[in-house]
């Protein structure tokens, strides 16, 4: 992997990486399609990361689905699929991690201890072995994209981590590899997430910018659910992921829950135009 980043910089190639776990969908492909528009080679990587999973979370029976994977991948048209093995990411002894402070502690990071560390370290890593321009993350894990992004600043990496919209189902799930965990029934009762985020989203649009308000009326369509399993809905300062009690600035409504034994996660993004009109994105 090395080698080839080196050819593809003394050919002065602009190279994107898309950093995956596999179980490709076309929530991946579509951050291959924003790669190639901007770069001249692009590196997909597969790997499942170990350091990412706590020892209850599913690392074991994560979906693998190689041969499907590197078929989508040479059809998007990816350069380079770079496959490493576990003991070439952590060789043995391995005791160097990295950890952005504060940003990883709330929300996902309480909830899954050592996760967003296990996230940093590996995407740190394949950044170094790639040495990409440009790297591609999904904007529906939100957090991670801002834990990557802030990781990228404080150490001076050459990388621009580029954060892409959400890519949804038709009937507004949020694309994830673990969807295909859910049963029958949890995958109808999952776009129940979907649906408190347009409640939100028709509020803000009416002009309510008190978060409080806008928790309430999630909450109240999230309660017509009762397969779900909500572990928070809140809404949070889109740089440090702080809460907020009233939306005045670049905002996430985030939200996050079980459906059987599936845990997703969805979110909005709030922004504000130059002439201070609010917008939404789902």
């Amino acid at each position: 992997m090395k080698e080839f980043a080196r050819r593809q910089r003394d050919e002065n190639r602009i190279v994107g990486l898309v950093p995956t776990m596999g179980a490709l969908h076309q929530g991946h492909l579509s951050l291959i399609k924003q790669a190639r528009q901007q770069c001249s080679s692009v590196v997909a990587s597969i790997f499942v990361n170990p350091t990412q999973f706590g020892l209850t979370e599913d690392f074991a029976k994560y979906p693998r689905t190689l041969p499907a994977d590197t078929e989508k991948l040479e059809s998007a048209g990816v350069q380079c699929l770079f496959l490493p093995e576990a003991k070439e990411i952590y060789p043995q002894n391995y005791s160097t991690y990295v950890n952005v402070e504060g940003l990883s502690e709330r929300l996902e990071g309480r909830i899954r201890p050592g996760h967003f560390r296990g996230v940093s370290t590996v995407v740190m890593k394949l950044l170094q072995l790639v040495q990409p321009q440009f790297a591609y993350f999904g904007r529906k894990d939100a957090q991670q994209a801002a834990i990557i992004s802030r990781m990228a600043k404080d150490l001076n990496l050459d990388a621009e981590i580029v954060v892409c919209p959400i890519e949804r189902e038709p009937d507004g799930l949020a694309m994830s590899s673990r969807n295909v965990y859910l049963q029958a029934g949890d995958r109808q009762s999952a776009t129940v997430l979907h649906r408190a985020l347009q409640a939100a989203q028709l509020l803000l649009q009416n002009g309510t910018r008190d978060a409080a308000s806008l928790q309430a009326a999630m909450h109240r369509v999230l309660k017509e659910e009762s397969r779900a399993k909500v572990d928070y809905v809140e809404i949070v300062d889109a740089q440090t992921f702080e809460p907020l009690t009233h939306i005045n600035r670049k905002a996430y409504v985030l939200i996050a829950g079980k459906f059987g034994e599936t845990r997703l996660l969805d979110n909005m993004l709030v922004d504000f135009r130059e002439n201070s009109e609010l917008t939404t994105e789902l």
